[in-house]
């Protein structure tokens, strides 16, 4: 006896699922290259300087963060669970501060590799990653769940 067919809808919501479990179990770190003289930072710190609202790091040090490339999951994830902005409230942010004059979204790197080489290369630098992603070229100053 055959075993009944699988609706591509059922298939689809359960890759989905899988997809969603494997991205939420993925920790991200906000890393500084190993030469930076910053120390750990906050949250609402870190949500400052990648929203465009702060350009320096507490100590006083031009701080330029780094985004993940648009619509990867570390990105979303990131976003989500420091703002609380999904990636349209985002977008909506960027527009109202480019059209107003008052900064310029972080620029884009291609992944937790480029990202970390990024970071590593310039103490000014600040981005995230995936925790398996650390090495020595940088230093973690927080940790988001």
């Amino acid at each position: 006896m055959r075993a009944p067919p699988i609706s591509v809808r059922r298939l689809l919501a359960a890759c989905a699922l899988a997809i969603a479990a494997a991205d939420a179990s993925a920790e991200l770190v906000v890393v500084v290259s190993s030469r930076s003289p910053v120390g750990p930072l906050g949250a609402d710190q870190v949500a400052a300087i990648f929203l465009g609202h702060a350009s320096r790091f507490p100590g006083g040090a031009q701080a330029l963060a780094i985004d993940q490339p648009l619509g990867a999951p570390q990105r979303d994830g990131f976003y989500r669970t420091l703002t609380g902005k999904t990636p349209a409230l985002l977008k909506a942010h960027w527009s109202k501060m480019v059209f107003t004059g008052r900064g310029q979204p972080p620029r884009e790197a291609g992944g937790d590799a480029a990202v970390r080489r990024l970071v590593a290369e310039n103490p000014a630098m600040i981005g995230y990653i995936e925790r398996e992603a650390l090495d020595p070229s940088v230093r973690a100053v927080l940790v988001l769940p």
